[in-house]
């Protein structure tokens, strides 16, 4: 909440026009052209009301979808797009479809009518309309905008990353009944996670689309419900946050049901804004600590996480719509030329790590790793800190997973590797009997069953419990000479099991 209102308070104060366009920016296209779609789909559990219909009417949920990807442009329908097409969806989505263009700069109180935004609206962008897939299979990133923005609020970085290889889907900030959020609320923060959520389904329905390779990116508030959806997601890799509101509104975070630190754990990017100034922190009454305290970094241990301040963005130039449309605050902004130039470095450093988490690639590795200075980056320009992921307890839940990947084969030479790499795993006898009878009872895993009651009885070689559940799994798929022979090694260890004894004759009276 404070967040949204600091950035209230500065579009109320001293202002300036920029003069941007994406050609300064200067961002350098990847190998891939950039196809470009968006579409409408309607989530049935859930209902929604459209407020400027002044109606009480109930539909289903609308859940407007932009995606980017690398693309055919295989004939002449294929058309290059324009930042005015971006604009018309965001009309969409403000629920303003049929406004007519020539009121978009008037219209909307984040937009203003000046000859610089007039001029932004017939530039050419990189995306094309009526395209297909590449071949192939690509990494994917979901993205949550900002604070009630659109899902095109940072095309050009979309483009930048989709003409490098990845593909990005989007959906629109809205409210949980209506096109309006409550205030920064946590049941704000669990309906954009929600709509997240409903992304990460729908890029299954994409054959081009790599869903093992999945990574969240979000800016200002959609940071925060990012935040929220990896403590409910294992398969996402990786998670970018453009000065994510979950700085700024941790104790939103913290009153989700859903709040779990530990099963926050993967690779983290927090690209910070520059600090503000004092003077603006006294004038506007903003909290001093806005600008040092990270809780959410400091509260991470599992997470290899990379946190970066660039010096010259404060918070509205972290999108593309911010750099062109946004208005600048005298007291504290930068020059246009400083603001396209940081934009453009939070482009290649967002690339650079996905590259690096999605797709395993060296150079990109050694890029975020190092010091921003050898990477050729002046210190005035950004800054950096790191903060490496305490290893979990490697229990068997672990173990299990690595079982699970090869198919509970060779578990005992499994077993030797990981004890020597973590001395303090314990499998439990009884964990290894119930996993060994569960996998015997399905027809189709019978032979891992019996392998998981080879590595029990390699590590408890004394347990007559053992032996006879293993005898139970041999009885239950008919293989009953086995079934005998490990009755029998069961009342070595212990005669007095009634159950041995009970098989025993129950096969000995069949036989005859």
């Amino acid at each position: 909440m404070r967040l949204i209102i600091f950035i209230t308070v500065l579009l109320l104060s001293t202002v300036s026009y920029g003069q941007t366009s994406l050609k300064e920016i200067g961002l350098k296209a990847g190998k891939y052209k950039v196809g470009f779609k968006h579409y409408t789909v309607n989530d049935s559990t859930r209902t929604y009301r459209i407020h400027n219909e002044f109606s009480n009417q109930l539909i289903k949920r609308p859940i407007p979808i932009s995606i980017w990807y690398p693309a055919k442009i295989k004939d002449s329908n294929s058309e290059q797009l324009a930042v005015l097409n971006y604009l018309e969806i965001l009309k969409e989505e403000e629920e303003w479809k049929n406004l007519p263009n020539y009121f978009l700069l008037d219209w909307f109180p984040y937009l203003w009518n000046t000859p610089e935004n007039k001029a932004h609206l017939s530039e050419k962008v990189d995306a094309f309309s009526n395209t297909t897939f590449l071949d192939g299979k690509f990494p994917v990133v979901v993205y949550a905008p900002s604070y009630q923005a659109s899902s095109i609020e940072n095309f050009a970085l979309f483009e930048y990353l989709a003409s490098n290889g990845f593909v990005i889907i989007s959906s629109p900030s809205r409210g949980t009944d209506t096109r309006w959020l409550e205030g920064g609320t946590t049941k704000d923060m669990e309906t954009q996670s929600r709509d997240v959520e409903f992304l990460l389904k729908e890029i299954h329905n994409y054959d081009h689309i790599d869903s093992e390779k999945v990574a969240l990116m979000g800016f200002s508030f959609g940071g925060l419900a990012n935040a929220i959806t990896i403590m409910k997601h294992e398969e996402i890799s990786a998670i970018v946050s453009l000065d994510g509101t979950e700085r700024y509104n941790y104790a939103v975070l913290e009153k989700s049901p859903y709040f779990n630190l530990d099963k926050f754990s993967i690779p983290y990017i927090h690209f910070a804004q520059k600090e503000i100034p004092k003077e603006i922190l006294t004038s506007d009454k903003i909290p001093e600590d806005l600008n040092y305290k990270f809780q959410l970094y400091d509260s991470l241990e599992y997470s290899n996480i990379y946190r970066y301040r660039f010096h010259d963005l404060t918070h509205s130039f972290f999108s593309s719509f911010g750099v062109l449309f946004a208005n600048r605050d005298k007291r504290q902004d930068k020059s246009d030329d400083k603001i396209m130039a940081s934009y453009n470095l939070l482009c290649q450093h967002t690339l650079q790590f996905l590259n690096a988490t999605l797709k395993n690639e060296k150079k990109a590795i050694d890029f975020i790793e190092n010091k921003p200075v050898a990477n050729g980056f002046s210190d005035s320009l950004i800054s950096k800190k790191t903060k490496k992921a305490i290893e979990k307890d490697f229990n068997h839940q672990y173990f299990n997973d690595l079982a699970l990947e090869q198919d509970y084969q060779d578990l005992i030479p499994l077993y030797k590797k990981t004890i020597a790499e973590h001395p303090n795993l314990e499998l439990q006898e009884g964990m290894l009997n119930t996993l060994g009878l569960w996998l015997s009872f399905n027809p189709a895993k019978k032979e891992q069953g019996y392998n998981v009651f080879l590595l029990a009885l390699h590590l408890y070689p004394e347990s007559a419990n053992l032996y006879d559940s293993l005898a139970e799994a041999y009885y239950y798929n008919k293989d009953f000479k086995n079934a005998i022979s490990n009755y029998k090694k069961s009342l070595e260890l212990n005669p007095e099991n009634q159950n041995a004894i009970d098989r025993l004759k129950q096969m000995n009276k069949a036989s005859r």
